[in-house]
């Protein structure tokens, strides 16, 4: 096991998620200070003791295999479209990073908002998630799961906000009233040869990434502090989570986001569900006062710009999701 893999117990937290004196708790103090040094060493760690049985963990996944086990022709049938709001089925090569073709199929799926709520920006992403008929109960298995993401990912961020030095609802203000998310349903053919890119390497948008990914097969690589690539071992039950680049932001730069990639060695077909847990789609995100003053000599050294997260979002569809416009 490398120094860097932190499993991080949360548990002490879910059992006191609704308590507003919660950091008096020693329990949650151990937990908080697990979370510090996590998020400032690595960026990433493990979560256990998140309350998810790890049978509806795997469940998730299997179904996912089985939707992407169909004929191409099948999958098709929910592709992703301008017009559908970029939501749905990409088949592989369809997303770019850094330029380059990912090796990876998809099913992408946003928050749902009504039409005219984000106004001009959003109106490109307006529409509902488009779920297979196949496998059945697949779209009322993930709608649930997506509900406990959430939920994990608010309780995660109150001892994330704790261990800044803050309230536990410091990541529950004016910009994040109404979180926005999206969840990428991964599949990565088996491979032949070695190293193909299955992700190239890049930091997560967002606040918080929940990945749950095959328990027999290691693919995703984290880069630690030393420049050095460490290979993130599937433990099953587990959630890797990873630090964003918004929640860096709005943290004045005291926890780094995490640089990652996927790299495929292995014959066998690999799944890999991401969850990304975000700020209001509209808010204008920069660093919060509270960590302003608590860490003025980080913010100073990088200036950090302020970004509206939802225009963010849509430059980044359009752009990945060019060759679809151009070939619809």
């Amino acid at each position: 096991m490398h120094e860097t893999m932190v499993f991080v117990d949360i548990s002490p937290l879910v059992v006191k998620c609704d308590d507003a004196n919660m950091a008096e708790d020693a329990g949650v103090a151990e937990v908080v200070g697990k979370l510090d040094r996590a998020c400032r060493d690595a960026g990433f760690f493990y979560v256990i003791g998140h309350g998810i049985s790890e049978d509806f963990i795997r469940k998730v996944r299997v179904m996912s295999h089985q939707f992407f086990e169909l004929p191409y022709e099948e999958k098709l049938k929910i592709k992703i479209t301008p017009a559908a709001g970029y939501r749905g089925y990409q088949r592989i090569g369809l997303n770019l990073t850094n330029g380059k073709q990912d090796m990876h199929e998809a099913i992408d799926c946003y928050k749902e908002f009504k039409q005219g709520k984000h106004g001009d920006i959003g109106k490109v992403m307006e529409g509902a998630n488009q779920w297979p008929e196949n496998p059945q109960e697949y779209k009322e298995l993930m709608e649930e799961y997506i509900k406990l993401c959430i939920d994990l990912s608010r309780n995660i961020l109150r001892g994330i906000s704790l261990a800044l030095g803050g309230s536990p609802y410091e990541f529950e203000g004016k910009m994040l009233t109404d979180p926005f998310w999206i969840m990428r349903i991964l599949g990565y053919p088996g491979v032949n040869q070695e190293n193909v890119i299955g992700c190239g390497a890049h930091t997560d948008y967002g606040l918080l990434s929940l990945i749950n990914q095959d328990d027999d097969k290691t693919a995703l690589q984290v880069r630690d502090l030393a420049g050095d690539w460490i290979p993130v071992i599937p433990i099953p039950g587990s959630f890797v989570c990873n630090i964003g680049d918004m929640l860096k932001i709005l943290s004045n730069g005291v926890y780094e986001s995490t640089l990652h990639r996927v790299i495929n060695n292995s014959p066998r077909y690999r799944v890999c569900v991401g969850f990304f847990y975000e700020t209001n789609f509209d808010a204008a995100v920069e660093p919060l006062d509270i960590f302003k003053e608590k860490y003025p000599g980080k913010g100073t050294s990088q200036v950090f710009k302020r970004v509206v997260y939802g225009e963010h979002l849509v430059h980044k569809l359009q752009t990945t999701f060019q060759n679809l416009v151009e070939h619809s």
